[in-house]
């Protein structure tokens, strides 16, 4: 008796969530600025004109594994009442990030920080930016609901000197945050973005100067670096409507003396040898560890810890960042399962895998000293 009023339980509360969704949905219709922009215009001629899309959408160029409703449904429940240890226990520590516009620059030429899920501050041969920067409380278009940070950032925003460029993989809320972007836009920043996505910025009123759109392999130089826009496995979309109507990457940044790959979320594919064959070695690959699972749909568009592993192997990385987990309760697993199996993985195959805590800084060509801070409690 007790199992079937937890059950009901459970499907009330789920029924209450899809009521959220539904509340989202009448908004997209009379429209909410979050959700960004339409893609039309000569951005939609240069859209359909891409080889990666077709038939009104975007798509990868290994299919994802099909889905179902009950799958989803199943998937609903389980994510919002499953047992799995999905916020961590105690406090994420952070060591506060100070950055100022007369710092000097590494003098190995590039410096990392992650800020937390997948943003990371970078500094590579004296050019600034910043990578999926999310700086908001939610991963959400409201701000009253959706996943929750588990801890600040390490440096406010405000507080962040003048950033030369902005890499965006998608426009998924964890990735393409809209008062963060609208923040670095006063600044100046320039942006690039996968096709599409630049109606969203252009929705916030970021300057059409200050966005560098581009297809897969497609490239800008920037201060003496070429940022490219290289191939990954995923979606898009951010409202009812927009499934896939905007396009999705990783990216490669190429400086005259350091080479930096970011892998976006992305399920494992050759495109990784693809990349690591054009334009590798990479001194640092970031890659995201989190946020699998389960089934194979939902596997071939976020990589298990193993694959990430696989990943930066095939892209010839000398360094790996492990990043999109300890921030957001946005998965099927225990919120330190991530980077436990990333670190088994990367021994396994002899990967110099760094585990700094947010805001700890990552300097090319120096020890790092990794600590297993997630087994800490207060």
């Amino acid at each position: 008796m007790g199992r079937r009023r937890d059950r009901t339980r459970r499907y009330k509360v789920a029924s209450a969530i899809l009521s959220l969704i539904a509340v989202g949905f009448v908004l997209s219709l009379v429209g909410c600025s979050s959700f960004g922009g339409d893609v039309a215009g000569d951005r939609l001629r240069r859209v359909e004109a891409s080889p990666h899309y077709r038939d009104g959408a975007f798509f990868n160029t290994v299919p994802q594994s099909p889905g179902s409703v009950g799958l989803y449904w199943d998937y609903l429940v389980e994510q919002l009442f499953g047992d799995q240890i999905r916020v961590p226990p105690s406090p994420i520590p952070v060591v506060p990030l100070s950055l100022t516009d007369s710092d000097a620059p590494p003098a190995t030429g590039l410096r990392a920080v992650w800020l937390g899920h997948a943003s990371v501050y970078l500094e590579l041969d004296g050019v600034r930016l910043l990578v999926d920067p999310m700086f908001s409380e939610r991963a959400s278009p409201f701000g009253f609901v959706g996943p929750e940070r588990f801890h600040a950032p390490p440096i406010a925003l405000a507080d962040l000197p003048k950033i030369d460029a902005v890499v965006i993989s998608h426009d998924h809320y964890d990735h393409l945050d809209m008062a963060t972007i609208m923040a670095l836009a006063a600044k100046g920043s320039r942006f690039f973005v996968p096709l599409g996505v630049g109606a969203h910025l252009e929705e916030w009123h970021v300057p059409s100067s200050q966005i560098i759109e581009l297809d897969w392999w497609e490239s800008k130089k920037i201060e003496g670096l070429e940022i490219i826009c290289t191939p990954s496995r995923h979606y898009s979309g951010r409202g009812v409507f927009d499934f896939k109507e905007t396009f999705w990457s990783s990216w490669s940044i190429v400086g005259p003396r350091h080479r930096v790959f970011y892998s976006g979320d992305t399920g494992f594919s050759d495109h990784f040898q693809t990349i690591g064959d054009k334009l590798g070695p990479f001194d640092l690959s970031i890659i995201k560890v989190g946020a699998y699972g389960p089934g194979a749909s939902w596997f071939d568009i976020h990589m298990v810890p193993e694959h990430a592993v696989d990943a930066h192997v095939a892209v010839q990385g000398r360094r790996m960042l492990p990043v999109h987990w300890a921030t957001f309760n946005m998965a099927f697993h225990d919120w330190d399962e991530p980077i436990k199996r990333a670190i088994k993985a990367a021994n396994d195959q002899a990967v110099d895998l760094v585990t700094p805590r947010v805001g700890d800084v990552v300097v090319a060509g120096q020890p790092f000293v990794s600590q297993q801070w997630w087994e800490h409690r207060e």
